[in-house]
């Protein structure tokens, strides 16, 4: 699997190629998370997200598909003792309904086959009233051009299903029945909107 053949290297596009627009990603998050708040996250990644969460949440389950992203994430936020770790499938996750105040999903909605099922899921296992933040990286400018690095990772093997501009993410959710969508920019080499909502 890509993810798995690349987690040993992730944390380098994480720290170093995309410093900047991460910097500006967990800021946005972490404003959004309570004190309170028992929060999932899906596609964690190798952990860039899962710190600011946990250092701001009670209690925050941190799941990836691939074993290799979820182990090095384990390693990378060893310091703190509010996280689960579980691998699973974000069009079919192994929660029930109405389990999360907050429910995250980052930079994953490009890369899936069926993204409307994937955000059915985090719906359904979000709490009534509770917030689903969904950031994604923009692979295309506001012209319709792919932008290099998305370019390079795609022909590497990263097999994007859907290339984003603000505007047509903003969209997608509001065609999947989010009328209350509002999206931030996390701008830098490759920008991250960071749509949020309310759970359906």
């Amino acid at each position: 699997m890509f993810w798995d053949n690349v987690a040993g290297v992730y944390d380098v596009f994480v720290n170093v190629i995309n410093r900047k627009t991460h910097q500006k990603l967990k800021e946005i998050v972490s404003d959004l998370i309570e004190p309170d708040d028992t929060v999932l996250e899906c596609a964690c990644g190798t952990g860039l997200l899962s710190a600011v969460i946990a250092e701001k949440c009670r209690q925050l389950t941190a799941t990836d598909f691939s074993e290799k992203m979820l182990k090095k994430a384990e390693k990378n936020c060893r310091a703190f003792r509010n996280i689960t770790y579980d691998q699973a499938d974000i069009t079919a996750l192994p929660y029930p309904d109405s389990s999360f105040d907050k429910v995250v999903a980052g930079n994953v909605i490009h890369l899936l086959d069926n993204p409307l099922m994937a955000l059915s899921e985090l719906n359904r296992v979000c709490k009534d009233g509770g917030m689903l933040i969904i950031p994604t990286y923009m692979n295309k400018d506001d012209k319709g051009k792919t932008n290099g690095f998305s370019d390079a990772a795609q022909k590497a093997g990263a097999d994007f299903k859907r290339e984003f501009t603000m505007e047509s993410y903003r969209q997608f959710f509001l065609d999947a029945g989010y009328p209350d969508v509002e999206a931030s920019l996390a701008d830098g080499r490759i920008p991250c909107a960071v749509a949020v909502m309310r759970k359906k």
